[in-house]
């Protein structure tokens, strides 16, 4: 990855890691996965399809929070990366190797 991606990465991740940590966003994620749940149970045992939309529901807010998670862990790498580069680069510099 060069460093533009890389750079890219760490400041998504810390865009992400705002959003993880955003007490209303949590609180709207929480929400939904409880009215979904709350919803899911209250089904007749005849409605196959309610619940199966339900149950998707349920998943596709866990998979935008994972999705967030992956974002900070790969922005969390890229920084690491970033800073072996440039640690790299003053090592270099220091030795006289271009």
């Amino acid at each position: 990855m060069d460093e533009i991606k890389l750079g890219e990465a760490a400041a998504k991740a810390v865009r992400a890691q705002e959003l993880l940590d955003n007490e209303l966003l949590n609180e709207a994620f929480n929400g939904l996965e409880d009215s979904y749940t709350a919803a899911w149970r209250a089904t007749g045992i005849d409605d196959v399809g309610a619940r199966e939309k339900l149950f998707l529901s349920i998943n596709i807010v866990g998979k935008v929070r994972d999705h967030l998670t992956s974002i900070v862990a790969n922005g969390k790498l890229a920084q690491a990366e970033l800073k072996e580069l440039a640690q790299t680069a003053e090592r270099r510099k220091r030795f006289g190797i271009a």
